[in-house]
């Protein structure tokens, strides 16, 4: 079955790029909450509200809890490391895995075994025998049960809404996340000051009881039904060779690649400016990430009312995302550095559910665990690479170096990779005028002649 973006989506010349196909998405608006009306997706949403919430407690406490046991950004970024080597390690694994499995029970799960890692980790902090170390196997061991979990809870949302639905429940996800966002630091802020790191991580490890509940209450005759990919030798390379063979794959898996690695790494970024450029203390940094939230939750509604995921926005907002990031980088002021954190979230989160979206409406369903597990894996799993990397030179260098040096490289990524899309899809840059306003665009090369006048 085709399930190609549409040629506005994709500059590739193939044949999923037909925007007449049956299957290709409609260039129209649909409604905001649109897949809230399906029963199943509607407990999975609920459910993952109050994981998500749980989920940024558990961040924010866990970054200033290694800060404050070392004082070192470097040993944040080891942290981060360590919570995704798993993926970049063993992601296409989990992928195979994904595909082959009933996508409920796997997260039934995968979820018990993130609660259990993160009442480990309260027990050893309330009790006072927490040391860095023991952060440290937990993070890689929450990474271990991720490998499975990211796969699976991305392929199960077409299972969930179907094709129709799918752009407007993914960018939904992401509002959902980015909801949890504005509370969760919040929340951490006042328990790290007021009760401690070891109440957050209870907090996290009690939440993951609404989405287990949720995930027994579905329907399963309401699931839209896959076909699971039997078992088999060589599924790993044919997922690769898969992904290899389509442009408008291969090259937004790169772009967010690049991204994740080195633009993403705002624990160490946001950390660091709040510990050492303001010395303003963990109530900063809960800040710094509440406004990056409230600009991500606007990017993410502003996706769900998009008919489509077009790469051209991708790149876009890629381009603006680095060039953000390399001006918050010399913000002189803290009031100045947090307003920056709201557009820098919005094309953060454009970025990110413009590729997730762009990448499960372009996969064939019996392939999309093992595609989306790659994009996982390089998009979660550069950090084991950028976040020492960055943090290295956050320590060296200080922390306006480091940022800056995360938004060019995104930055650069997103114009060399927008070029060679443009080549890929014989496009070119036109540059004119429309009603009154100049209008900078990728063309068919083609059309060079019809569109001279214009320009």
């Amino acid at each position: 079955m085709s399930t190609g973006p549409g040629a506005a989506s994709a500059p590739a010349p193939d044949g999923h790029d037909d925007p007449t196909a049956p299957d290709a998405p409609r260039k129209t608006k649909t409604s905001m909450f649109a897949s809230l009306r399906v029963r199943n997706y509607r407990l999975f949403f609920l459910g993952q509200v109050v994981s998500n919430i749980g989920t940024w407690m558990q961040r924010i406490a866990q970054d200033w809890l290694v800060l404050s046991l070392t004082g070192s950004s470097a040993a944040v970024g080891i942290t981060t490391a360590l919570q995704f080597l798993p993926m970049l390690l063993f992601g296409l694994y989990g992928g195979v895995l994904v595909d082959r499995l009933r996508k409920r029970p796997t997260l039934l799960v995968t979820q018990s075994a993130m609660a259990l890692t993160a009442l480990f980790l309260a027990v050893l902090t309330l009790t006072g025998h927490v040391q860095v170390w023991h952060v440290y196997v937990a993070a890689f061991a929450m990474g271990l049960a991720t490998v499975v979990d990211n796969p699976a809870r991305q392929s199960f949302v077409a299972e969930l809404v179907g094709r129709d639905q799918l752009q407007n429940a993914v960018s939904l996800n992401s509002a959902n996340f980015q909801s949890a966002r504005l509370v969760g630091p919040a929340v951490a802020g006042l328990m790290i000051t007021g009760v401690g790191t070891g109440w957050a991580f209870l907090a996290n490890g009690l939440s993951f009881v609404a989405p287990l509940s949720c995930l027994v209450l579905m329907r399963a005759r309401e699931l839209h039904a896959v076909q699971r990919a039997p078992r088999g030798k060589g599924q790993l390379r044919e997922g690769l060779h898969y992904v290899a063979g389509r442009p408008e794959l291969i090259w937004t898996i790169v772009l967010v690649g690049f991204i994740g690695t080195f633009g993403f790494n705002f624990p160490v970024f946001l950390s660091a400016f709040a510990d050492d450029v303001f010395d303003a203390g963990a109530g900063a940094y809960s800040l710094f990430n509440t406004l990056m939230a409230v600009g991500s939750l606007a990017g993410a509604l502003l996706a769900a009312r998009r008919g489509t995921a077009r790469l051209r926005v991708l790149i876009a907002a890629a381009l603006a995302f680095g060039a953000l990031e390399m001006v918050a980088a010399t913000a002189p002021e803290l009031w100045l550095f947090a307003l920056l954190m709201v557009p820098i979230g919005v094309f953060s989160m454009t970025v990110n559910v413009t590729a997730n979206t762009s990448i499960q409406m372009s996969t064939d369903p019996a392939m999309r665990g093992r595609v989306m597990a790659l994009y996982m894996m390089v998009f979660l799993g550069g950090s084991p690479v950028g976040a020492p990397i960055v943090g290295w030179v956050t320590d060296t260098y200080g922390a306006r170096a480091g940022f800056a040096a995360g938004g060019a490289v995104a930055a650069t990524a997103a114009i060399v990779i927008g070029l060679i899309l443009a080549r890929v899809g014989n496009l070119r840059l036109s540059v004119g005028w429309h009603r009154g306003h100049p209008q900078v665009r990728f063309v068919p090369r083609e059309r060079r002649e019809e569109l001279a006048p214009a320009a």
